[in-house]
């Protein structure tokens, strides 16, 4: 079974996991938007990221979890629409490809990890301490949402039968 584990945003990542180890991470494929040029998340090469990983495989055998993101105290409104936007975009594009998809909220995958009330960055430690051989993929600060899609893949692979 392949696990997409998603975290959703214009500075996400998308996690290609496979019988308890990662196959590839990549970051939000995103892009400039009008006068400001502003980022947004490219729909376009979001699908071809995945398309291109899961050609040989039949649709039951992959499993798309997202984390189910809602609007947080203290952030603009602005922003908010933005990340709405990019779940929307997320949601829109496995739909479309008929792939099964599955939300996870993040007080569930971090509580699973111990990370409840840490910094942004312990996800990236736990996620180099879980999968060791990954570690110089996330060896910079911002690799935090790379940690993030990975702990969430993980999440759903290690409580998927326990769950169903």
């Amino acid at each position: 079974m392949l696990i997409i584990g998603i975290d959703p945003g214009i500075t996400g990542s998308i996690c290609f996991f496979e019988d308890g180890k990662i196959i590839d991470v990549v970051e939000m494929p995103n892009m400039a938007e009008g006068k400001k040029n502003k980022k947004q998340v490219n729909g376009a090469q979001i699908f071809h990221e995945i398309s291109l990983r899961i050609k040989s495989l039949k649709k039951e055998e992959i499993k798309v979890v997202i984390e189910q993101v809602s609007a947080m105290p203290g952030q603009g409104v602005t922003s908010m629409f933005n990340f709405g936007q990019s779940f929307g975009i997320l949601k829109g594009i496995c739909s479309a490809m008929q792939l099964p998809m599955y939300f996870v909220r993040p007080a569930k995958w971090k509580r699973y990890f111990n990370l409840i009330n840490s910094e942004k960055d312990a996800s990236r430690t736990k996620a180099i301490e879980v999968f060791p051989y990954f570690s110089s993929e996330l060896s910079r600060k911002k690799d935090s949402n790379k940690a993030d899609a990975i702990l969430i893949a993980s999440y759903f692979y290690e409580t998927y039968k326990i769950d169903e």
